[in-house]
């Protein structure tokens, strides 16, 4: 006959096996999640890669007019030194502008999800300076403020704005009427109610417009750098089309493509690890 102590030693060891083995599974099912986010884009580049170093070779295309990716490979590679302080330029304008394009649309989302009058007053000049053309106010803003970086990072954050506050708006309002009853039957405070309520239901839509924000933040910095700049991928790309480059023009996109993908990844890395209780963070979107 088994003591008690043996038995419980026994119900406690086959319930480690079982959670080991359920570890196992959990990690095999996250092994395969991860292959089925990062192997079709990956595919897919590869055939476009092919595709288009097969088109440039059998159509004999001028590489003045179109290289081929090897060629622009090659570039890149051979010239790394050279790209990289342009792209750090860049990435410093965008990340920048999008940081602060991120702060000012939450602070002012905050503010119009609590009165719709605010909102009244201020969504339509957000649509206006939205559908105005950055291209055409990248040239007043280094008119104004000069050539150095913060034109740039102007530019960029205003393009980061819109999106960021749209769903700023929308996130803070997400809440369940039962959960918001819940908290003020419980004499919660407003600062309670917005931690522990708003702003949790808040974050995935915050996360995905981040994850929007972050690549455009890389076009407004180039726009800016189009508009009036000596430094940054947007500048070689203009100086190359001048000159007739091609091979320059297209490893400085491929940088700024790397760029955007890199920013990309990491603000979902960042939202899956916070957001993990979110069925959006189990999304390969």
């Amino acid at each position: 006959m088994r003591s008690a102590a043996e038995e419980a030693t026994m119900i406690v060891r086959q319930e480690v096996r079982q959670k080991q083995r359920e570890d196992k599974l959990l990690v095999k099912l996250k092994l395969k999640f991860s292959e089925s986010i990062y192997l079709p884009p990956a595919a897919a580049f590869i055939a476009l890669f092919l595709l288009w170093e097969a088109a440039v070779r059998l159509l004999n295309v001028n590489p003045v007019t179109l290289p081929a990716p090897t060629a622009v490979v090659r570039e890149l590679v051979g010239s790394i030194a050279f790209y990289l302080p342009h792209a750090w330029v860049t990435l410093y304008e965008a990340l920048l502008g999008f940081f602060l394009g991120m702060a000012v649309a939450i602070t002012a989302g905050i503010f119009m999800a609590h009165s719709r009058l605010l909102e009244r007053m201020l969504l339509p000049i957000a649509i206006l300076a939205n559908v105005t053309p950055i291209m055409a106010i990248a040239p007043l803003f280094i008119l104004w403020f000069g050539f150095d970086a913060l034109p740039k990072v102007l530019i960029a954050a205003i393009i980061t704005f819109f999106p960021m506050l749209i769903n700023s708006i929308m996130g803070f309002r997400s809440i369940d009427e039962n959960h918001l009853e819940y908290m003020n039957s419980l004499h919660a405070s407003k600062r309670e109610i917005f931690t522990k309520l708003r702003l949790p239901n808040s974050l995935p839509y915050l996360f995905s417009a981040a994850r929007t924000c972050v690549s455009l933040s890389v076009m407004g910095a180039v726009v800016g750098e189009w508009s009036g700049s000596t430094e940054g991928l947007g500048n070689i790309i203009m100086m190359s089309s001048n000159y007739m480059q091609t091979e320059r023009m297209f490893s400085a996109i491929f940088m700024l493509a790397i760029m955007g993908i890199c920013l990309t990844n990491i603000v979902r890395f960042i939202e899956i690890k916070l957001l993990s209780w979110h069925v959006s963070s189990n999304r390969g979107i």
